[in-house]
């Protein structure tokens, strides 16, 4: 058959979203880590590894994009080689799984929710760290911060929980 200029292309990519959500709670003795940045505070989140909710959101969403299970399936808590770790180690492992998918992330949309500190003046620095690990221009990731208005759990200040949303490219199988 003979093609004609009004014959559509077919797309070889298709858009791909995930979403992810993680909460830890506030406890003595611990850093602060969010987004990979060590904030000054009188109480950090407790967890396996660094406990860096918005790193640990964000990959959630990265790997629900592409149906790759969850950060538990991977960095499974019973695992010492993980004590401790740093979430860009994990945020790493995570974009190399993508590139190995031949997906490439277009967007990062996340949201941090934790009465104190105020997260404002870090913000540009974790944008930063999370552009350097998966390789994306900062442009593609946003960061925003609320608090729970002293409702709840984390109102109490007893938690930090993150929301994150993420867009990628990925070919069509």
């Amino acid at each position: 058959m003979k093609s004609t200029k009004h014959e559509l292309l077919q797309p070889t990519h298709v858009t791909r979203t995930g979403f992810g959500y993680d909460i830890h709670p506030l406890t003595e003795n611990r850093k602060l880590i969010l987004g990979g940045v060590d904030i000054p505070s009188t109480k950090g989140l407790l967890g396996h590894s660094d406990a860096d909710v918005l790193l640990h959101a964000i990959c959630d969403a990265l790997l629900g994009a592409v149906a790759l299970g969850d950060i538990g399936k991977h960095f499974p808590d019973t695992d010492e080689r993980y004590r401790g770790i740093s979430s860009l180690k994990l945020l790493e492992h995570v974009a190399a799984l993508l590139k190995q998918a031949h997906c490439s992330i277009t967007n990062i949309d996340s949201t941090l929710v934790l009465e104190q500190p105020k997260i404002a003046p870090y913000i540009e620095e974790m944008r930063q760290n999370i552009a350097r690990v998966a390789e994306l221009h900062i442009h593609q990731i946003s960061i925003k911060a609320t608090t729970n208005e002293k409702l709840g759990t984390i109102g109490r200040g007893e938690g930090c929980a993150a929301f994150a949303v993420a867009s990628l490219q990925c070919p069509i199988e």
